[in-house]
């Protein structure tokens, strides 16, 4: 193999020659291109300033999580001087005291730690001009790359002085700001095959960090009350100096400054609007995509009172997007899908937004793309019909970039707003396909388009600006209270994330105000996919193996649904209520009638004849062609190289039943009915799951052999309660009874399906030894729809 190389001139953008630069901004700085230093001069001695690292050049793995432009933490810092040391000191802005006496807030300071990021010896003094050594700071691993490479099992890597350098292109200085960067290269042996990927050699990686200064925002802006029911992030601290009868603890959200040119105005033009930038490194027609779904925001400032207060325009050839004079929506590359992020630089005292930072994964896009492709088949007859799929995809992309912006404005998500019609866009939402009187698949409604009515009340309850001589507080509350009264939903993530999630319309990926029909009917048509599934599902030259990355996601279509059923069972409705809201509802277990019917829907996944894939399609796809190779976008498989649908059907089977069984909501239907006879009682749900599995034998071999998978997958989960020495005893108490009943009850027929499961029963009761089962397959990555 050989190896091209280059040698790189770290200063050739910027010079030709030897020489020193001196730059004037926030601070001044010089460059010493004979040592390659930045001397800095420190004339603020004492005065708080806010410094920021970030990563501007990444690693390019989603699993590794080194992206370009990620941010790091933001810290207010101030110089202090010590003899002939410099210190960089990190106050503690987690613990104050809000009062008039000094010695009050000072005995907090002292009671808390502080933390000193950075010592440096003065370097020269001349006519009280301080200079310092920055560089060995600039030089070091700021963003933690080492630890992260090491906490993602790809090696242990230590920074090399050697092969790190000033990146001086990006080293900048402005009135309020003052930017470095540097190239900084991590020498180790690769252990984990995701940095191996993504490197041109291993034992070597390279990546570029960011450092900003940046002056503290005056303290003209007003921090706003946080309230749960609000949709915002909270900044939280403690205040040593509250009166006893009030909590310590101070709650504000995350803001932008915004403040009207004319508070008294119905409708005003801001004194500053609040304008985004789009990376220009952002190929159409995403660029087309991103900042028409940016431009809804513009709506719900609209309904706070504001003229063209939200803007979007073209990041400038010559602006750095780590300047944090930029909001930034940033078009991230990486070697696999992943997440989209919106991050911000805030002010750690107040609350006040900085700086908005959007990363968009470019794969995302695609994966949109080959779901519309799984569900259309488009390629019968014209091998160039992508229209459908990129309308899809690019409303996928519009919604998403509203999503992300609504991070980098405060927002947090909110998973309730599928039940009210699609009311934000800070939900996860599953693409909308219908199918159409005649026939065909109709994706005319696939995503929302503009900002939703729930993110018009948040930014209302943020941003809105009041004038002179109004109760803020009496008005926030009159806001809250009418969105509840208007029927909005608000539950976000601790909530709404599926696994021992207990809230009925709270979901990630789901659609529709009733989780069980939304099933039934992506059901119905994932099966009508599946039979127009064929060789129209890939374009002419492409290999069939290809056929099952794109079978896949319409296979899975049903898994989102699934998660969000599931928490019907045990389920509570419950809501973000403080008292003297209007709030109906506080904490109200879900209907008996409601938990049967997603019981009922779930178990329908279960059945052999769901979980099978037609014979037309196992025809369709051989094993992986030369020069192409299988990954974890494909299915498991116990058969080698071929294509197992047995395998594909378990991982789907072993996802219900993980939810079906978690042992958090088993937990909640034993003390649900032990509060309440009319629901059900553990007993009769597992067995009601038992009798399913076990008489559904299915109607042909392949069916039989799914449900014998399912039955053996059914008695490990079962096993695993049973066994369970850290959760509710009486689960485990209920599972060991129903595997007791199994033997005599429904392993009657002698075949090597019931004799091994027997066996698993036997051993696995047996508390005296360690239980040993087979792994449990899984399926390929979803979540983004766009790696778990």
């Amino acid at each position: 193999m050989i190896r091209i190389i280059a040698f790189t001139f770290f200063l050739l953008p910027i010079l030709l020659s030897a020489q020193n630069q001196s730059f004037s901004g926030y601070f001044n700085f010089e460059w010493k291109d004979s040592t390659g230093q930045i001397l800095l001069e420190v004339d603020k001695l004492e005065q708080e300033f806010l410094y920021v690292n970030a990563l501007a050049a990444g690693v390019g793995s989603n699993d590794i999580g080194l992206d370009r432009g990620q941010l790091g933490n933001e810290r207010i810092v101030k110089f202090q001087r010590s003899g002939n040391k410099i210190l960089l000191v990190q106050p503690n802005y987690q613990y104050r005291a809000e009062s008039d006496n000094a010695k009050e807030r000072e005995s907090v300071k002292e009671a808390f730690a502080q933390s000193v990021l950075w010592g440096f010896k003065i370097a020269s003094e001349k006519k009280g001009k301080i200079m310092i050594d920055l560089t060995p700071m600039l030089l070091s691993d700021a963003h933690k790359v080492a630890a992260r490479l090491k906490a993602s099992k790809q090696g242990t890597y230590k920074l090399d002085a050697s092969r790190s350098a000033i990146y001086l292109p990006r080293t900048k200085a402005f009135p309020k700001n003052v930017e470095f960067e540097a190239t900084i290269t991590f020498t180790g042996d690769a252990q984990g095959r995701y940095l191996r990927s993504v490197t041109p050699s291993s034992d070597a990686v390279t990546v570029r960090m960011h450092h900003s200064f940046v002056e503290l925002p005056d303290n003209k802006y007003t921090p706003r009350k946080f309230h749960p029911f609000s949709g915002y992030y909270d900044l939280s601290y403690y205040d040593y100096a509250a009166p006893i009868y009030e909590s310590m603890e101070k709650k504000y959200i995350y803001r932008h400054r915004l403040e009207k040119k004319n508070p008294e105005a119905e409708k005003s033009e801001a004194v500053e609007p609040i304008v985004y930038y789009l990376d220009p490194g952002t190929p159409e027609p995403v660029r087309s995509a991103l900042l028409d779904g940016a431009k809804w925001w513009n709506q719900a400032f609209e309904a706070a009172g504001y003229i063209n207060a939200f803007q979007v325009k073209m990041l400038p050839d010559d602006a750095d997007p780590l300047d944090v004079r930029y909001n930034v929506i940033q078009w991230v590359h990486r070697s696999t899908r992943g997440w989209s992020y919106g991050a911000s630089v805030s002010d750690p005292r107040t609350g006040e937004i900085i700086k908005g930072h959007v990363s968009l994964g470019s794969l995302r896009v695609r994966q949109d793309f080959l779901i519309a492709q799984g569900l259309l088949s488009p390629y019968n007859e014209n091998d160039d019909n992508h229209s459908p799929m990129m309308e899809l995809a690019l409303a996928r992309l519009r919604q998403l970039s509203a999503h992300e912006i609504g991070h980098t404005i405060g927002l947090a998500h909110n998973f309730a707003a599928s039940f009210n019609d699609r009311a934000s866009v800070m939900d996860y939402p599953h693409p909308v396909v219908k199918i159409g009187n005649d026939g065909k698949m109709d994706m005319s409604d696939s995503y929302a388009v503009g900002i939703g009515d729930w993110d018009k009340r948040t930014i209302i309850y943020g941003y809105q600006d009041f004038p002179d001589g109004v109760d803020e507080e009496a008005e926030l509350k009159k806001t809250i209270d009418q969105s509840i009264k208007e029927g909005y939903l608000h539950i976000s993530d601790s909530d709404a994330r599926p696994a021992g999630g207990a809230h009925p319309y709270g979901h990630l990926w789901d659609n529709g105000a009733s989780p069980v029909d939304e099933l039934n009917r992506l059901s119905a048509l994932r099966a009508r996919s599946m039979k127009d599934f064929g060789l129209g599902s890939i374009t002419t030259g492409t290999p069939y193996s290809q056929l099952e990355n794109v079978l896949v996601p319409i296979y899975l279509a049903h898994r989102y649904q699934v998660e969000g059923v599931a928490k019907i069972i045990g389920g509570v409705n419950y809501t973000y209520a403080l008292k003297g809201d209007a709030h109906k509802v506080i904490n109200e277990v879900v209907d008996a009638k409601f938990q049967k019917e997603a019981t009922d829907a779930l178990l329908k996944t279960l059945a052999p004849s769901f979980l099978e894939i037609p014979e037309e399609i196992l025809k369709l796809i051989p094993p992986a062609a030369y020069g192409y190779r299988r990954d974890r976008e494909t299915f498991s498989r116990y058969s080698s190289i071929t294509f197992d649908p047995i395998a594909a059907a378990e991982g789907s089977a072993n996802h219900t039943l993980s939810f079906m069984l978690n042992d958090d909501r088993l937990t909640r239907i034993i003390q649900q009915h032990a509060r309440d006879e009319s629901q059900m009682s553990l007993s009769d749900y597992l067995n009601k799951i038992v009798n399913q599995v076990f008489n559904d034998k299915g109607s042909n071999g392949i069916q039989h052999q799914i449900a014998n998978s399912t039955q053996r997958l059914l008695v490990m989960h079962l096993l695993k309660l049973s066994r369970d020495t850290k959760g509710f005893g009486q689960v485990s108490a209920e599972a060991f009874k129903v595997m007791a009943m199994l033997i005599p009850n429904q392993l009657k027929t002698r075949d090597a399906n019931a004799t091994f499961i027997e066996k698993m029963i036997i051993d696995g009761m047996d508390i005296s030894k360690p239980l040993t089962l087979p792994s449990m397959p899984e399926m390929p990555p979803g979540s983004p729809i766009g790696c778990e």
